[in-house]
């Protein structure tokens, strides 16, 4: 039985609530939002993706070059052309993303009601590691600021790029910090033992695989002591590919860390681990059945179906208010009891 109760809302965000970014494009997707509180306000940094108008018998699709969006357009009966993932093109040994992907604040008096504030731009990949754009922001808050860790995308890799924010109209970009192939990053919101700590998801396609990871840090830029701390069981709801949600919850009994599994066939579903609370890389606890599974019409249906995925929640006493992308194209939000998530985890 799921932990997690939908909201009656749901879905909270469609692609047509967002504007899209120039003339030109279209928003297909919001995934993924990163989740805060700034200014008695809940705020979501969602992930936004936008493709190009389309032309009768061709693919067009969108990078990034210098700081403008590129087109690339293929005819769609070119031999050489595979798009059977609608997520990924290949095309003679290289692969491209069908979407550009950016990200977008949107605030809410209620939690449920979310518009675009005046004032707060869109923040755009820049550079060459970001040619494919970026993704899945995690926000942490810190006491001096928020702390954002996201995917940096390009035809070279994936890594996890980091910035830094007080106001949310100003950014430090401060670079990749964890290179290729390489996402997920949820830092911890306190520093444990004089050092930071941060779950990541490095990617090993012939030795190891997906599979959670812990690394320290004196400085929140350089990283070590890398240890992994979970990886995929086979046979069961996370036995291909799992990863970090956001920042883990400090409770009486570990740090809680709710985390997305998937199958082979790409089914995501959430779960929870249990770290120590001295020693996180430590895992006491796990689950065995997800928390919460793609079953509502609008997470088995849509740009990508069968898909829960959260990087972003927000606490208040026993309540987990958990914030989510359902099928790749929609926002949702669900609620959960902490205590029934501890009581439901197996050792």
């Amino acid at each position: 039985m799921e932990i997690a109760t939908r909201s009656k809302h749901n879905p909270i965000l469609r692609p047509g609530d967002i504007s899209p970014s120039t003339d030109g494009m279209n928003i297909v997707c919001l995934l993924n939002p990163g989740v805060f509180r700034f200014e008695n306000k809940t705020w979501l940094l969602l992930r936004v993706a936008e493709v190009t108008d389309q032309r009768d018998g061709e693919i067009r699709f969108p990078v990034l070059s210098d700081g403008k969006i590129e087109i690339k357009d293929f005819r769609k009966d070119d031999p050489d052309l595979d798009d059977s993932d609608p997520r990924i093109l290949k095309y003679k040994g290289v692969s491209y993303l069908t979407t550009l992907s950016h990200l977008r604040l949107v605030c809410s008096d209620d939690g449920i009601h979310f518009s675009e504030p005046a004032g707060y731009a869109p923040i755009f990949g820049e550079g060459p590691l970001e040619s494919y754009g970026i993704e899945d922001c995690r926000v942490t808050t810190m006491d001096d600021g928020y702390h954002l860790t996201y995917t940096m995308v390009s035809a070279i890799g994936v890594g996890v790029g980091y910035m830094f924010t007080k106001n949310w109209k100003q950014f430090e970009r401060r670079g990749m910090i964890f290179p290729p192939h390489n996402k997920d990053c949820a830092l911890f919101g306190e520093k444990l033992n004089n050092r930071y700590y941060a779950l990541h998801r490095p990617s090993s396609p012939e030795l190891g695989g997906n599979y959670i990871w812990i690394s320290e840090s004196p400085d929140l830029l350089h990283w070590g002591n890398h240890r992994c701390v979970a990886t995929t069981r086979e046979d069961s709801w996370d036995s291909a590919r799992i990863g970090a949600g956001a920042a883990p919850i400090r409770t009486s009994k570990g740090w809680l860390e709710i985390y997305h599994g998937a199958t082979k066939d790409n089914r995501y579903c959430l779960g929870a681990l249990l770290l120590d609370i001295n020693d996180p890389s430590i895992v006491l606890a796990r689950s065995e059945a997800p928390i919460m599974e793609p079953t509502a019409a609008y997470e088995t249906t849509g740009f990508f179906g069968n898909v829960v995925f959260t990087n972003g929640q927000l606490t208040d006493g026993d309540r987990l208010t958990i914030y989510y992308g359902a099928s790749d194209e929609v926002i949702c939000m669900a609620e959960c009891s902490i205590d029934n998530i501890l009581s439901s985890l197996n050792a």
